[in-house]
């Protein structure tokens, strides 16, 4: 299985190798980065000042070479009526996007004592994996420490580990 990486914008090279590793990692699938994306037409909406979540997830489908594609971002972005979204994907679609916005924050609340980069990578490398989890049919799951756990602020993204937790595992097996 192949996961293609959608760089949208500016997205930094440590960004898209802990991308990468966790992809291979939790899902020890092969793994390619195709070239940077300009934001999609349409994507920004005036009124929110935020860019629409699906609009990233079609251009991650319509460019990825992948059969699961992921679009990764710096900006900020939205979905429906939620004020922001880290993520979006369609359960077992072929397309999802991750915005990094929002994982930047600098502190985990003192969770660990890891770096402000270590945190923000963690971050990064655990709502990949989230949402490709989607793209393999993956629902939320109510164990708060499986990566698959809905996580609405960064303290619960931090909280909850890298990987499946045994029930989500299976179900992808």
């Amino acid at each position: 299985m192949l996961v293609d990486i959608v760089p949208v914008g500016n997205v930094s090279a440590n960004v898209k190798r802990a991308a990468s590793s966790a992809l291979r990692s939790v899902y020890n699938c092969d793994v390619s980065v195709s070239d940077s994306q300009p934001v999609p037409n349409g994507a920004y909406d005036s009124g929110r000042n935020q860019y629409s979540a699906e609009t990233f997830i079609q251009l991650a489908e319509r460019v990825g070479n992948g059969a699961k594609n992921i679009a990764i971002t710096p900006h900020d972005l939205f979905y429906r009526r939620r004020n922001y979204v880290f993520g979006l994907a369609y359960l077992d679609g072929s397309g999802s996007v991750v915005s990094t916005y929002r994982l930047q924050t600098s502190s985990d609340g003192g969770f660990s004592n890891k770096s402000a980069s270590d945190i923000f990578e963690n971050r990064v490398r655990k709502e990949i994996v989230h949402e490709i989890g989607h793209t393999y049919g993956l629902e939320h799951c109510d164990n708060n420490r499986c990566v698959m756990n809905f996580s609405p602020t960064v303290r619960e993204v931090d909280i909850k580990e890298e990987n499946l937790c045994g029930s989500c595992q299976r179900l992808i097996s």
